[in-house]
């Protein structure tokens, strides 16, 4: 019939849902493809994967069609005004890992339908006015990480649930944990006695044997050098369905992390091709300093925040290895490398990325940016956005990487940060001056990754070559006032690109490297530039506001222009250095 059942699904959401502000506006019932729809991600193969709509201030009911929406792997609905009871269908999707209804109005009790979603790892139903008991069906889910049912109004005995965080906090007619044995009602004084004697025992018995364990424990320590990583060192750690891997078999992938094996390096650590038993091809990430994420607690939440990142555009966490002097991520392999390495290859003499590629890239870019901005929760500041960091798969798709251990940033709009962390060229004037970023900090980066799509060159390199006495967004602005955009053009495409297409990117380019946070548009506001709607009235009045006269020599201090001479490279400096006495 021509139907895509997917579309019809989504428009049954769409027409339940209040939607105040017109986030769903481009959901259209006529649309073949809704991957393209605002707060829709889709899965390489086509179908829809994610629908984020978190903090968008819809009301109304979450319509039972949400069931037919059978590849779901994430629903993010948190912080809305979403009324009404939680659908039963919602356990058809039996590919869900994470559902966040939190901080809504839903009423009703928990559906029993929920234990049929096996492969669910975070669920989250706080905050609401939910009732009743909860579902026995709840224990038989045994990947759970987090379950955070507080402040409902919930009532009855608890299911053995299986997460290594649980929350029911604020449920006062909870009864406690059902065991399967009724409490007796009343007990003899002599059996008090002889469960508090037995307690105390046992619990001297305990303690002697971890004071026992603890001194042996730091004996063998003592005795270990620190390339010898202990394998059996496994803390009880519980993240869902993502695999976790021993160092031995990591550094037997990589050939005992041999350098012939390097894919990159960032300023987080080294990045290796992994060649695992199973036959599959991996890229493993072994940090250059376990302890600069925290220790342990802090490097599991890093690897929660990066699972729950579901997004075509975005380098999907498939794994990770922790040990007493190790930390790893493993990430899928990616065939066609970043876009800095292709934007210098050559296939049959003509550049591996042409026009129409690079216009995707940048737009596939935008789309993994913005949900790292405006759909995760917390938000994710990637600070460090270059071609480098941006990597194609096999159809040249853009994967934006290395936003894991990125700062995560709550619901207010800036985070302050004693480090600063990104590439010379890219880092914007007041997160390098002050150390402040926010979402603002990655469009900046992006205008610059824009200018690199363009010129085929590293930002600062283009700019070197050019002689330009400035900074490189002085250079491209000149040329566009100067009508000579064809200057920056790389000049391997020749005439083979777009000339409207051209100057609507750098003005794209130049609306996110304004100076002033506050003047450059959300990345959301970018995509609908890029794909030219509303970039005319945008540019218009950009032209209309005070600017410093030369921003790019802001981007690099006089103390700092050293690094201008040199390659292209990733930076951590001190923010209290950078920005002086205060």
């Amino acid at each position: 019939t021509g139907i895509n059942y997917e579309v019809v699904a989504l428009m049954a959401i769409k027409t339940e849902l209040q939607d105040h502000y017109n986030v769903l506006d481009n959901w259209d019932i006529n649309s073949v493809d809704p991957c393209s729809w605002r707060m829709v991600t889709c899965s390489s193969d086509g179908y829809v994967s994610a629908l984020g709509l978190p903090s968008q201030r819809l009301s109304g009911k979450l319509s039972p069609g949400i069931g037919n929406l059978t590849r779901l792997q994430s629903v993010l609905l948190q912080n809305n005004a979403i009324s009404g009871t939680i659908p039963s269908t919602i356990g058809r999707l039996g590919m869900l890992q994470t559902l966040d209804m939190s901080d809504n109005h839903l009423t009703g009790s928990i559906p029993t339908s929920l234990g049929d979603l096996k492969n669910l790892n975070y669920l989250k139903l706080n905050n609401n006015s939910l009732s009743g008991v909860l579902p026995e069906s709840l224990a038989t889910i045994n990947g759970l990480a987090l379950v955070d049912l507080s402040f409902n109004n919930l009532s009855g005995p608890v299911p053995k649930i299986s997460a290594r965080t649980f929350s029911i906090a604020g449920n006062s007619m909870i009864c406690g944990v059902k065991s399967g044995v009724q409490p007796q009602q009343s007990m003899s004084r002599s059996h008090r006695i002889a469960i508090i004697c037995g307690a105390t025992v046992g619990s001297v018995a305990f303690v002697a044997i971890m004071v026992g364990m603890l001194l042996w424990w730091r004996h063998r320590r003592n005795q270990q050098i620190f390339f010898d990583v202990n394998d059996q060192y496994d803390p009880e750690v519980c993240l869902g369905h993502l695999k976790k891997y021993t160092f031995k078999e990591l550094r037997a992938s990589t050939n005992n992390f041999n350098s012939k094996n390097i894919l990159g390096e960032g300023g987080y650590g080294i990045v290796y091709k992994g060649f695992l038993r199973d036959g599959s091809i991996v890229a493993v990430k072994r940090l250059k300093d376990y302890n600069a994420v925290g220790g342990e607690v802090q490097f599991q939440t890093e690897v929660e925040v990066i699972s729950l990142a579901v997004h075509r555009n975005l380098l999907r966490l498939i794994g990770f290895c922790t040990t007493e002097c190790e930390r790893l991520l493993v990430y899928p392999y990616m065939p066609n490398g970043s876009v800095a390495s292709q934007l210098r290859e050559h296939i049959n003499g003509k550049p591996a990325l042409d026009w129409s590629r690079r216009k995707m890239i940048a737009l596939g870019t935008a789309r993994g940016l913005l949900y790292l901005h405006e759909q995760c929760d917390p938000k994710i500041i990637h600070r460090d956005v270059k071609a480098s960091n941006v990597l194609l798969d096999e159809y040249f798709e853009a994967i934006v990487g290395d936003f894991g251990l990125a700062k995560l940033l709550d619901h207010q709009e800036t985070h302050v940060t004693t480090a600063v962390r990104g590439t010379v060229g890219h880092i914007a004037p007041e997160y390098l001056s002050t150390g402040q970023s926010s979402e603002k900090t990655d469009v900046f980066g992006f205008g610059v990754l824009l200018v690199e799509l363009i010129t085929g060159q590293k930002a600062l390199d283009f700019g070197r070559l050019a002689n330009q006495k400035g900074g490189v967004l002085d250079l491209v602005k000149k040329l566009h006032q100067e009508k000579q955009l064809n200057m920056m053009v790389d000049k391997d495409l020749g005439s083979n690109y777009d000339r409207v297409e051209l100057e609507e990117m750098v003005q794209v380019a130049l609306l996110c490297t304004q100076y002033y946070p506050s003047h450059r548009p959300r990345m959301s506001e970018v995509i609908r530039m890029l794909e030219g709607d509303g970039l005319a009235e945008k540019w218009e009045a950009s032209q209309n506001v005070d600017t410093p006269k030369s921003v790019s020599s802001e981007l690099l201090p006089l103390k700092f222009t050293d690094f201008a001479g040199a390659d292209e490279s990733s930076v951590g400096l001190e923010a209290m250095e950078l920005s002086g006495p205060r």
